[in-house]
């Protein structure tokens, strides 16, 4: 159904290394920079990271989430661990298992050093 995910930042050197690193996890390679914008390729899937075309400053979306899928609980974790050790906070429950009427889940929550909220997802 989508293309792409484009997300907004104010610091694309910092976000680079953040997402370089977070979606290495995932089996990502590094980003291509594409004038004010950075994109990642995997699985079939385009992830975007750009200075706002406007000039005005990145803001994250209230109620948005960027989910990523996982092979495993361990990968969850790792994208976890990676995205905290590259500037990102960690929000909502730690790390776990998440009991959802179309069935159970293990999520972790991210907001990456822009403020947008991040999820990796890997379905028990």
């Amino acid at each position: 159904m989508f293309s792409h995910v484009m997300i907004g930042t104010n610091d694309l050197e910092k976000a680079k290394g953040f997402y370089d690193a977070l979606l290495g996890t995932l089996g990502a390679g590094p980003g291509f920079v594409d004038r004010h914008r950075i994109f990642y390729r995997a699985n079939g899937g385009v992830l975007g990271v750009s200075l706002p075309i406007d000039g005005q400053p990145a803001t994250p979306a209230n109620g948005g989430t960027i989910g990523f899928a996982c092979a495993s609980t361990d990968q969850v974790d790792a994208w976890h661990a990676t995205g905290l050790a590259h500037g990102g906070t960690s929000i909502e429950d730690p790390p776990g298992v998440r009991e959802q009427p179309t069935g159970r889940m293990y999520l972790a929550y991210l907001r990456d050093p822009d403020g947008n909220k991040l999820c990796a997802m890997h379905r028990l």
